[in-house]
């Protein structure tokens, strides 16, 4: 075995390990179900990819040392959080005010997918939480004997490939509820009922990331 390879024991607790946290209901899975109920589908999708390319940043900045940094750096992890709820309570204001706009259709859904997800990518690159895993969670399955950073960088890769599965079962799931959303007002009031969910996620986004690693 060379010292990029990983024992298959060690994988497959690792993926359990993953997929149990990811199962457990968080900022992402939040959003997406919301945009998925709201916008649609391919919406949905755009913002999933945004979330797999944010969480691969973060495994990358891990690999390097910088989710370290943050974790050891007390106003670092506050001024990351904070951006982060304003960053949700954005999107909960944002969808509130567009639930008055005629619900866009073909040209108009294309040109926003990019909007989604690069609201995708922000909403993982300001989650301390992410960090706070590849810090606290990820070196445990790491042999220290071995390249370290390669380790963590297939680990990290690992874990975006089964986030993004869930995640985007989660926007094809919640996307069938818009079927039954058949006219504009309809749509208009689940929007902010929906909205009104993000602001929950944003308290509950404080509330968890506020006890930090330890």
């Amino acid at each position: 075995m060379t010292d990029l390879d990983l024992p298959t024991a060690n994988l497959v607790s690792f993926a359990l390990t993953c997929l149990v946290i990811e199962l457990t209901p968080g900022p992402n899975m939040g959003y997406l179900a919301v945009l998925g109920a709201t916008a649609g589908r391919r919406a949905g999708l755009a913002a999933v990819a945004g979330v797999a390319l944010g969480l691969l940043v973060v495994g990358v900045g891990a690999a390097l040392g910088l989710a370290a940094v943050i974790a050891a750096s007390p106003a670092l992890y506050e001024a990351l959080r904070w951006a982060g709820i304003v960053y949700f309570l954005w999107l909960a204001w944002d969808g509130w005010r567009e639930a008055d706009e005629i619900v866009p259709e073909a040209a108009e859904v294309q040109r926003s997918n990019a909007l989604y997800f690069g609201r995708g990518l922000m909403t993982n690159l300001l989650n301390p939480k992410a960090m706070v895993f590849y810090v606290a969670v990820l070196p445990s399955f790491v042999d220290p004997a071995r390249a370290v950073a390669a380790q963590t960088l297939a680990l990290s890769l690992l874990f975006v490939v089964i986030a993004t599965v869930l995640h985007a079962s989660i926007v094809l799931l919640s996307s069938t509820a818009r079927r039954f959303l058949s006219n504009a007002a309809q749509r208009r009031l689940t929007a902010r009922a929906l909205s009104l969910v993000l602001v929950g996620i944003a308290l509950w986004f404080a509330w968890s990331t506020g006890r930090g690693i330890g």
